[in-house]
């Protein structure tokens, strides 16, 4: 047994206990489980996006990706369709630019690809070592700006406002008092280091949506619906129905948008989707390797580049059953906490998302204002980058604010990323015509890449 455990997860009897490795596995499925309900609601903006679909989508890419880091790279890490990754595939490119969420899919395809032939290559690492830090933190930062302001719009909580583009809502009744209930109760349990403290508060955030009504339709806020969709009323009915089959991912398998891959706005979306994960990527597998003690004293992870092939698999066949880019998940620390440090962790994770499949009515039925308190925390937490950049120097904080205020007042991730590359290049170039040291602070990447975006801003 141990052999088999040892050849499949890298599990070593003399150093770890299968106990510890299943309920590590257990803690990081807990932790991470709300991108479950999440991930369809985000899908459900989009109008013409099966969520049910969504949803088999979200647990079939999150059960294969994290069973390649298991058997492959042999790491306590799991994977899932990453946030902000899914906020910029719906809001930026399908509702702000305004192409299909098969051509978004398209992109999400391309970039697996490509991730593939990088990490073969080993340019992924050149790549994300030719971008400033000050940038690959101010990203993160504008991601979690951008995902909790989603979160607060999406609960009613901030609304339109014809004088100031955006005000408060009302808070007394509806989906902004479901909300404003779930973020003290979610909050509450996260403040307290709960297990699994997002995933809770949401569940008991839909249980308290069916004492709200919606002033609009007055229905209750979550209503369980059976496999067919219908809405289940009564005891009974619904707790017959809490588990079924996983709804199909036919509607959303594999439709792809080939004829536009040669269009300058693939290419800013390919662009965006690559670096927001790579930047996530790696940002995460350090972190986590360093409280799981994989870093080596000179400060290189050990097996990085299956680590990354995993998420480079994970996302190719995320596109292929109909969701957004697949990415390492930072909740993965939580079983690394519980004492996770084998492929085994991951896959029992991925077991429990195989589980899951069958829960398709649980998750569905949850309401945007119980998972909105999610965003806003999940927001709140990858914010923690900025602390990381020197305010104080303004040649660094200055485009990086800009790339941190850009996403959520501009309502676009990519427009962020663009801005503030552009507005580094440009005032380290201007500033390196009186001092030259600064002018060696462009790498000959970041010159191409400035060129190309003002191009696109110039002529599109």
């Amino acid at each position: 047994m141990s052999q088999f455990l040892s050849k499949c997860f890298g599990f070593d009897d003399k150093k770890h206990e299968v106990r510890t490795e299943v309920i590590a596995g257990i803690t990081t499925f807990l932790t991470m489980a709300y991108i479950l309900a999440v991930n369809p609601s985000i899908f459900s903006n989009l109008g013409d996006m099966p969520t049910r679909s969504v949803f088999t989508a979200t647990a079939l890419a999150s059960l294969l990706a994290t069973m390649v880091m298991a058997f492959y790279a042999k790491k306590p890490f799991a994977l899932a369709p990453g946030m902000g990754l899914n906020a910029f595939f719906v809001f930026s490119v399908c509702l702000g630019m305004g192409m299909t969420w098969q051509f978004a899919l398209t992109a999400v395809l391309i970039e697996g690809i490509i991730f593939i032939i990088l990490t073969l290559t080993k340019v992924r690492m050149w790549i994300i070592d030719a971008i400033p830090v000050s940038l690959k933190n101010a990203i993160g930062a504008g991601i979690g700006l951008f995902i909790a302001f989603i979160g607060l719009q999406n609960s009613h909580i901030i609304v339109d406002n014809a004088s100031t583009l955006v005000g408060l809502g009302d808070l007394t009744h509806g989906s902004a008092l479901l909300a404003v209930i779930g973020l003290i109760i979610s909050c509450s349990l996260v403040m307290l280091h709960v297990r699994g403290g997002i995933l809770i508060g949401i569940l008991i955030t839909a249980i308290i949506g069916m004492f709200i009504k919606d002033p609009e339709t007055g229905l209750a806020l979550t209503v369980m619906h059976d496999s067919s969709g219908a809405v289940v009323s009564g005891f009974g009915s619904v707790v017959s129905n809490l588990v079924s089959a996983p709804p199909s991912v036919e509607p959303i398998f594999c439709k792809f948008e080939f004829h536009n891959i040669f269009t300058l706005d693939m290419l800013v979306v390919l662009f965006t989707f690559l670096f927001v994960d790579m930047f996530d990527t790696m940002g995460t597998v350090v972190g986590v390797s360093q409280k799981a003690g994989f870093i080596d004293e000179e400060g290189h992870v050990d097996g990085i580049d299956k680590v990354f092939m995993a998420d480079a698999v994970g996302t190719f066949f995320g596109a292929c059953l109909g969701t957004s880019t697949t990415t390492t998940y930072v909740e993965s620390s939580a079983g690394v906490g519980a004492g996770g440090r084998t492929g085994l962790t991951a896959f029992t994770t991925a077991c429990c998302f195989a589980l899951a499949l069958f829960l398709s009515p649980i998750f569905l039925s949850i309401p945007n204002a119980a998972t909105a308190p999610s965003l806003i925390i999940v927001g709140m937490m990858m914010m923690q980058p900025v602390t990381k950049i020197n305010w104080l120097d303004y040649r660094e904080s200055i485009p990086a604010f800009l790339t941190v205020i850009i996403m959520p007042v501009a309502y676009s991730i990519s427009d962020g990323i663009l801005i503030g590359m552009i507005s580094y290049v440009v005032l380290n170039g201007i500033v390196g015509i009186f001092d030259h040291k600064y002018l060696k602070k462009i790498s000959p990447t970041m010159w191409v890449l400035a060129i190309l975006f003002i191009a696109k801003y110039i002529f599109l």
